[in-house]
């Protein structure tokens, strides 16, 4: 073996680099490729064992990922609005939330790629995270220890006292037990109201589903608080980075 093979820098596949980045598990790299996803130097890549060496430029969704061997976490907080997907591209063509990242710079670079931690669905809207720390979602998202999540709702309805007891108490619905941690009237008018309730897991639209389970339409639906970071007066559409603490916080 003469020197110039041996001084020649390693190769590893492409979902390697992807999962050794942070980005997620190799198993998940390799759906992402194959899904067409991800590209190398601007070109589309669906081999998950595609060699990759210093200089290679990757993108998921578009999106740069930076050098591979260099991890530079992002945490960021969206007030996510009414009427975004939240997903990376949809098939549907419509708006998604990586619209209000469009341009967006954090030290004078581009934020590379983020992921959504959790979802809010088409209709919802308030406080939406985004990191590209695969762990640090992971525990944020757990159903068992992640934080709980506060939900400002309005309703087409006044719910007493018994009714607040039966949201807590819970409904079957689908096959899944729905239920909500605490569930609190914060003001009402002649036939809407506003409710906040808080929920300790995360289902597929499970507040509006619970809700309907007792005849009672969502008309807004706004996620106030993760854990003990709130939303506060952060702009519809607009985004801010977490603070140390705040991210030492949700962990």
């Amino acid at each position: 073996m003469n020197s110039a093979t041996r001084a020649r820098p390693p190769r590893h596949g492409l979902a390697r680099v992807l999962s050794k980045r942070g980005l997620c598990s190799r198993s998940e790299a390799a759906r992402w490729i194959a899904a067409g996803r991800v590209s190398v130097d601007g070109r589309i890549v669906r081999d998950a064992e595609f060699p990759i060496d210093a200089g290679r430029r990757i993108a998921v969704d578009g999106r740069g990922i930076g050098d591979a061997t260099r991890v530079d976490r992002v945490y960021l907080m969206l007030n996510k609005p009414r009427g975004l997907v939240t997903t990376a591209s949809d098939e549907r063509g419509r708006d998604t939330v990586y619209r209000c990242f469009d341009g967006a710079r954090r030290d004078g670079k581009e934020i590379g790629w983020i992921a959504p931690v959790g979802r809010l669905d088409k209709a919802s809207e308030g406080l939406l995270l985004f990191s590209n720390d695969p762990q640090w979602a992971a525990r944020i998202t757990d159903p068992a220890g992640g934080p709980d999540k506060t939900y400002h709702v309005q309703v087409d309805a006044i719910p007493d006292e018994a009714l607040l007891a039966r949201l807590l108490e819970g409904v079957d619905a689908d096959g899944e037990r729905l239920s909500a941690k605490a569930a609190t009237l914060l003001r009402a008018g002649e036939k809407n109201s506003w409710l906040e309730i808080v929920l300790d897991e995360g289902r597929n639209r499970q507040i509006r589903r619970l809700l309907a389970a007792f005849g009672i339409n969502v008309l807004r639906l706004v996620r106030v608080a993760i854990g003990g970071l709130r939303l506060g007066d952060l702009p519809k559409g607009q985004w801010r980075e977490l603070s140390a603490a705040e991210i030492e916080m949700l962990s």
